[in-house]
């Protein structure tokens, strides 16, 4: 299989430690992985402004970088819904026929559900909280929506499992989104950073060290909350800890 990386644009300005991560992590599994090149944004942030059309040129380049891949893969559970559940819709408009939805997975799902990995050289010490981010849950079904009566299941947490030293917990609110919502955390930031606040103290209530997941905008904006209020406890993407060592 030919895997085409794709890096959301806020990971590569902010946090481009998890581009590398996850580059390593999946070379490290003997897979074929390639970054193409001059890489924009997928079009989220005006399609969630309401300005749709304008993210229309975006998908297009999209589908041009990638083409040539049997797999997209990102470690962005939010741009990869979007270009899963959007595109087909913005490109239809555009007169063209999406292919990137039906091959591009979230970095977690694809080792889950893909390649299936059974073992990790990864080690991390550590006590970790894990935060299910609400296109994670939802729209990729990385977890089991608390609100539906199905079994519980996390490919989050089953892939932590396979990490040396590691200690796993989870808050008792356990899908409860954290307030950041792209768009909203701008329009509405006095309830976006009380949610933050909520979901933080969520967090520390399992006595982690760390959160962790899916989705570094999630992420971001409670590392936002714990540094401005310091507390005693860091964010790092779930990706991080499945390549440590590597």
């Amino acid at each position: 299989m030919k895997i085409g990386l794709f890096i959301p644009c806020y990971i590569n300005a902010v946090y481009p430690e998890v581009g590398v991560a996850s580059y390593k992590l999946l070379k490290s599994l003997g897979l074929d992985v390639d970054y193409p090149l001059d890489q924009t944004c997928c079009g989220q942030p005006m399609a969630n402004a309401g300005f749709e059309h304008e993210s229309a040129g975006l998908a297009l380049r999209m589908e041009e970088l990638f083409r040539s891949y049997d797999y997209v893969v990102g470690p962005s559970a939010s741009c990869v819904a979007f270009v899963k559940e959007n595109h087909p819709g913005i490109l239809e408009k555009a007169g063209h026929v999406c292919m990137n939805s039906k091959k591009i997975y979230d970095i977690c799902e694809f080792l889950h559900d893909i390649v299936k990995v059974k073992e990790l050289k990864a080690e991390f010490p550590h006590k970790v909280s894990i935060h299910n981010s609400c296109h994670g849950v939802r729209e990729l079904h990385l977890s089991s929506p608390s609100e539906r009566n199905i079994p519980y299941f996390s490919k989050l947490r089953d892939l932590l499992f396979l990490v040396k030293g590691i200690e796993i917990f989870e808050p008792k609110r356990v899908d409860e989104c954290c307030g950041f919502g792209g768009m909203f955390a701008i329009e509405e930031p006095e309830v976006s950073v009380c949610m933050g606040q909520d979901k933080v103290k969520d967090h520390m209530s399992t006595g982690a060290e760390y959160i962790t997941g899916a989705d570094s905008s999630c992420l971001m904006h409670m590392e936002g909350v714990i540094k401005r209020d310091n507390l005693l406890i860091k964010t790092i993407h779930i990706v991080e800890i499945l390549a440590s060592g590597l």
